[in-house]
């Protein structure tokens, strides 16, 4: 029996996959459920499985590919089946439209290019190559690119040269190498593909900003008590390198503080706000490819050792990328942390459907007056992103105030 081996939709959010890598080669003999290619979604890296047995006949889409969910990105098949009336998704690959093409009397097959021509250095054409047998999408990429064609070997019908065979070609410009010469070396730009994660974030950001009515709230807290306590707390933890983070202190205060203002904790949605009872917490990873945001759930319901063992362990495995999609979706109000980067105060962007989101800055020894001396304390600026059809600023003002007494007197929560 036929399977088609299709892009699916391994994230509620993805629309379309970049394949990583095969770990299964054409012609290899598979079973159902075996893993056949790790796929990045908007979010992670994920394994697609075989839905069939059979032999993996033919690969469609190349490592570094991407497909639109639902397209076919290979087929299995026993040996002796047709697939020829199989069509996959060749990633913008030009062969299919190659091999439709009737050569002209201007096109020659070349003899086969040495094993040299097919270094990754290519010289700067000294003539045009219209001999050569090439797609016209090819040999457009090959003008802009300032390639050679006859310096390239083909993998075409009949060893015409098309799209895939000038991926990853680099050129090398006699010209440009000789003005650089006289020029510094360094390349006025670098186009860096977009990731999987970076279009989503895009997506995501533009629903936010924009059609959000968002309005912005901050708080100096004092953060003496808070260290006092996170101190007390590691120097009773064993010798094995786990601590506990003011961060970790900030995210129990603030499950505590929605707990008392659900009216925070809340969701947009046209006919609805959807007030929560519990409070699932977003926590703001950044990694290589943007910002990913792993969700504590049931945070209200946590202890601070517990909160802090998911929030380093979730993290972890944000920044390999190995998160599956309900740990990272279904977050009811989110906080992002710069405060370890130095960031003094910073405004965070809303995660539709959430109605807000914390940005905690740094903590820095202040002066200030207590009693009408002048005192240095370390305090942090906490800026607060409301969605005004959803919080008020009344509404936005005593989470903070709630918030902020909770942090400057955190024993009750820490018991």
């Amino acid at each position: 029996m036929v399977t088609k081996v299709h892009m699916e939709a391994l994230s509620p959010t993805m629309e379309e996959g970049q394949l990583v890598q095969w770990l299964k080669s054409e012609g290899d003999e598979v079973s159902s459920g075996d893993i056949l290619a790790e796929i990045e979604t908007d979010k992670a890296t994920m394994e697609l499985v075989a839905r069939g047995d059979g032999i993996l006949r033919k690969i469609f889409l190349d490592a570094g590919g991407v497909s639109a969910v639902g397209s076919v990105i290979a087929v299995i098949a026993t040996a002796d089946e047709d697939i020829s009336g199989v069509k996959g998704a060749l990633g913008g690959d030009d062969t299919q439209e190659a091999s439709s093409e009737e050569p002209t009397e201007a096109e020659t097959v070349v003899p086969e290019e040495p094993e040299a021509a097919t270094i990754s250095e290519i010289t700067t054409p000294t003539h045009s190559g219209s001999s050569v047998r090439a797609s016209p999408l090819a040999r457009k990429l090959a003008t802009e690119m300032g390639v050679d064609l006859q310096a390239i070997k083909g993998s075409g019908p009949g060893g015409r040269v098309v799209k895939r065979d000038l991926e990853g070609v680099k050129t090398l410009d006699v010209t440009a190498a000789v003005a650089a010469t006289w020029t510094s070396e360094e390349k006025e730009y670098e186009d860096v593909p977009t990731s999987q994660m970076r279009k989503s974030i895009a997506k995501r950001l533009v629903t936010s900003i924009g059609p959000v009515p968002t309005f912005y709230l901050t708080v100096e807290v004092d953060m003496n008590r808070v260290i006092e306590a996170r101190k007390s707390m590691n120097s009773m933890l064993d010798e094995d390198g786990f601590r506990i983070s003011v961060n970790d202190i900030i995210l129990k205060a603030v499950a505590a503080a929605l707990r008392q203002n659900p009216n925070c904790n809340a969701q947009w949605h046209d006919n609805f706000v959807r007030r929560f009872n519990a409070v699932h917490l977003g926590v703001a990873v950044a990694i290589d490819e943007g910002l990913i945001t792993p969700v504590i759930r049931n945070a209200h319901a946590k202890g601070i050792m517990q909160i802090a063992s998911e929030v380093r362990e979730l993290a972890t495995r944000a920044r390999t990328k190995k998160l599956m999609p309900d740990e990272y979706t279904g977050s009811t109000f989110s906080v992002s942390n710069l405060g370890m980067f130095g960031i003094h105060e910073f405004t965070a962007i809303i995660n539709p459907p959430e109605a807000g989101i914390l940005a905690v800055g740094g903590i820095e020894e202040t002066p200030v007056v207590v009693n009408g001396e002048v005192k240095v304390l370390p305090r942090v600026r906490i800026t607060m992103s409301c969605d005004h059809r959803v919080i008020d600023g009344a509404q936005g003002a005593r989470f903070l105030a709630t918030l902020k007494s909770m942090l400057e007197e955190p024993a009750a929560i820490l018991l």
